[in-house]
């Protein structure tokens, strides 16, 4: 065969089967590309595009805690313009109705420290009041000055009239206002250990057991009440009841809010600088006053006390 000839078949045949026995290059997989949006990368420059922090929640400011209870309460350190307003002695057959009806038409509470005796006689004024949300509180049985009382003498006052309280209206009083206002430390701590009583004095008293005169009920209480006051009155008085709907106006007008005894205690906070360095006395003076208290009232700790009338 041709020499040349030759050379041409030998290359042609590795052409053709050289490429066959040469091995199989790995083929990397392709990824589906329909119906896939394209990768989009933020670009630094565009501020539109840059990450944002994710939102944390702040969390709430606690409010502050209340103040342990005390002994005795005089007033309270409230945030707001809140009052509980109290009437002594009751409940009256006419005079309570109608002050009843003057409450009951402007919305609001008040907390009556109740005599057990007077309870017997009118149960129904009772569940009048526990049926339109007013706070009823314990004012002895017979109204005596427990200060003057002995331990057994003080132990029937106050059990009779909580059970007179229970069976007339069914609830059991939680605070306790000493008859004219004669309690002493070993009395108020009583009062507290053995019959889960907190002690309510007032802050602000017109005497209007002694001046029998609207007008001067109605200006000293509007003059002197301020934010968690306690307002000292008696619904056995029929002056007492004549001044209250220039009283109950007046404090609204001012923006006042009227709240039950029980609930301007649970809105009490530690006090700040000058706060009383008696423990368990609340703020302001009291005055032990009222026909029939005994010659030497003996006041709580150290608050002031002014002579009693006779």
């Amino acid at each position: 065969m041709n020499p040349m000839l030759r050379s041409f078949l030998a290359i042609s045949f590795a052409f053709l089967i050289l490429p066959g026995m040469a091995p199989a290059k790995a083929q990397l997989p392709v990824r589906p590309t329909e119906g896939v949006a394209p990768a989009v990368f933020p670009d630094p420059t565009n501020s539109s595009q840059a990450p944002q922090p994710s939102a944390v929640a702040t969390p709430p400011v606690p409010a502050p805690p209340p103040a342990p209870r005390k002994l005795s309460y005089n007033s309270c350190n409230v945030e707001g313009p809140y009052v509980a307003i109290t009437f002594d002695d009751g409940p009256h057959p006419k005079l309570t109705p109608r002050l009843l009806d003057m409450l009951n038409e402007r919305g609001l509470k008040a907390t009556f420290y109740v005599i057990g005796q007077n309870v017997v006689q009118y149960p129904e004024i009772m569940q009048r009041m526990v049926a339109e949300g007013h706070e009823i509180g314990n004012h002895s049985y017979t109204h005596p000055a427990l200060s003057k009382c002995s331990p057994a003498k003080l132990t029937e006052e106050i059990t009779k009239s909580n059970d007179a309280i229970l069976q007339a209206c069914g609830v059991s009083p939680t605070t306790v206002r000493p008859p004219y206002g004669a309690t002493n430390a070993a009395v108020t701590k009583r009062l507290n250990d053995e019959f889960g009583l907190a002690v309510i004095m007032w802050s602000v008293d017109p005497q209007d057991w002694k001046i029998r005169k609207a007008s001067h009920v109605s200006n000293h209480i509007l003059q002197n009440t301020k934010p968690g006051g306690i307002l000292l009155a008696h619904d056995i008085h029929p002056s007492t009841i004549d001044a209250m709907p220039a009283v109950l106006d007046g404090l609204l007008s001012k923006g006042y809010q009227f709240v039950t005894v029980s609930e301007l205690i649970a809105m009490d906070r530690p006090s700040g600088p000058g706060v009383p360095a008696t423990p368990g006395v609340g703020a302001g003076p009291v005055t032990i006053r009222g026909p029939g208290v005994p010659a030497n009232p003996v006041s709580y700790e150290s608050t002031p006390v002014s002579s009693p009338s006779p």
